[in-house]
């Protein structure tokens, strides 16, 4: 019996480590690839922000606007810090994008860990969340907040499913008790800092998840206890009052849509009913493919974009399958994390869907800058299939957890879930096959993206003979060259950037 004990406690320090390491090496792969990839030089959304705020970045007057909250003003901080000791470099701040995607990684492991989430799963997590499907965020340094972002809801939806988790049980020590107020004060907290500091556009999706899970959650404690419980009441509260002060701060915000048609939804139905549908299950696809190496894989094939079309059937068939085992098994009461990540990756393909149908043009759902949002759904896919799987395996030696069995015969229930795991299996494996492959590509191009980006440089360093046309479309930006040329001069006055020599 000793040795079998010693055995184990062998076997789980060998998973902790597991756990901890791979978002490590996950976060320096990603920084490998900018390196192998990137250059340090100016383009596309730069050119704004450089005429928007500097060089005086310590000017309040372009900080204490009516639309603050929508410029996510822990940028404000950075730039300060970028300017002062970096020269303006975008190389720091793609780095900082990939800190902050590794720090959410770490808050995915660490769930996983809690969760003892299996081993062949853990790894497909892994694999999908530091895929490079999203190099067009990793590669442009003005998303580096977005990581920061995302890192952030995280770790509060974690934080409330280990909260919810511990608030059926009715004995907790002083030092739980300790740790659940702690927790609990983070959780009225942490939507302030996150909508107001560093959410921007983003905070939609994440206080709707919010607002709906703790509603639901509201739901299945009045049914236990038959009250409410008005902490969850405050919880929501402290999301919406937030959420209230960025709308009313984005009222005051400018948006401009290049390439916009400017027709209205009905005739754009009118036109082309099948628009929505295509642009959904396309950008369902991304998930499995990226955009670019399907586009390229399609091309090849001269089929048409059936294979795109099946490969989002896949994954919507996944959103489908993940959500009915949530329900049916009632995992939700195990662990409602999951269920909140399947909800926010549904709402980030509906929201992408809302905001950049006025293009017309399906393939949009396709972009990588987008892949950030859509691959939430994905792991709160895989999670949920973990659980189920892990659940299946307790059940068989008789140990499964007494919510999941309850109604419902044993036998049962573990018969359909041969079929069941068959099936999560079957779209698991699509899913990594699909991403490792992006990966794969994305790495092969990437000494090509750096060449892009030398050429860049060049253009940069030579812009006052540069023509217009050349200089608009190499550095991607399509407002205007005389905001271009102001926006170099910045930085050729200031010694910054490709101009500073180092």
């Amino acid at each position: 019996m000793e040795h079998y004990t010693n055995r184990n406690k062998k076997e789980l320090k060998r998973k902790n480590c597991l756990y901890c390491l791979l978002p490590a090496v996950g976060t320096v792969f990603c920084l490998a690839y900018i390196l192998a990839a990137t250059r340090d030089v100016v383009y596309s959304d730069y050119i704004r922000l450089i005429n928007s705020y500097l060089p005086d970045v310590w000017n309040p007057d372009k900080f204490f606007v009516a639309d603050i909250v929508t410029r996510m003003p822990v940028n404000f901080i950075e730039r300060i810090i970028n300017v002062t000791f970096f020269d303006y470099s975008t190389t720091f701040e793609m780095v900082l994008g990939v800190l902050c995607l590794g720090a959410a990684g770490l808050v995915l492991a660490a769930y996983c860990r809690e969760r003892q989430v299996g081993v062949v799963w853990y790894l497909m997590l892994m694999a999908v969340f530091f895929s490079l499907n999203k190099w067009e965020m990793l590669t442009n340094g003005t998303g580096w907040c977005h990581f920061l972002a995302f890192a952030g809801f995280y770790y509060h939806y974690v934080l409330w499913d280990r909260v919810w988790k511990r608030q059926e049980k009715k004995l907790m020590t002083l030092e739980k008790r300790k740790q659940d107020q702690r927790e609990r004060r983070l959780l009225m907290l942490l939507p302030w800092l996150i909508i107001l500091g560093t959410a921007g556009p983003y905070c939609g999706a994440y206080a709707a998840v919010l607002i709906l899970t703790y509603g639901f959650c509201l739901l299945i404690e009045w049914k236990r206890t038959k009250q409410a419980d008005r902490r969850i009441l405050c919880y929501m509260g402290n999301v919406l009052a937030p959420m209230c002060l960025y709308l009313v701060s984005s009222s005051f915000a400018v948006s401009e849509h290049a390439g916009a048609t400017g027709r209205s939804i009905s005739q754009v139905m009118g036109d082309n009913f099948m628009l929505f549908p295509k642009f959904i299950l396309k950008s369902l696809s991304s998930m499995v493919v990226g955009s670019e190496p399907m586009l390229d894989f399609l091309a090849k094939l001269d089929k048409g974009m059936a294979l795109c079309y099946l490969a989002g059937a896949v994954v919507l068939a996944g959103y489908g399958l993940a959500l009915w085992m949530q329900m049916k098994r009632k995992l939700y009461r195990v662990s409602v994390f999951p269920l909140m990540l399947l909800l926010w990756g549904g709402l980030n393909h509906l929201l992408v869907l809302a905001a950049r149908w006025i293009f017309e043009n399906s393939d949009y759902g396709m972009s990588s800058r987008y892949a950030l949002q859509y691959q939430v759904g994905i792991l709160g896919m895989l999670l949920t299939f973990a659980l189920v799987w892990k659940l299946r395996r307790e059940g068989r030696r008789s140990t499964a957890k007494p919510e999941i069995r309850q109604k419902t015969g044993r036998s049962a229930v573990w018969s359909v879930s041969r079929l069941e795991m068959a099936a999560a299996i079957v779209i698991s494996a699509v899913i990594l096959c699909g991403n490792v492959y992006t990966t794969c590509k994305e790495v092969e191009k990437a000494p090509n993206r750096r060449q892009y980006a030398a050429e860049v440089e060049q253009v940069l360093l030579n812009y006052r003979e540069t023509d217009d046309e050349v200089l608009e479309k190499q550095l991607q930006y399509h407002k205007g060259t005389d905001k271009i040329r102001r926006a170099l001069q910045i930085l050729e006055e200031q010694n910054w950037n490709v101009y500073g020599g180092n």
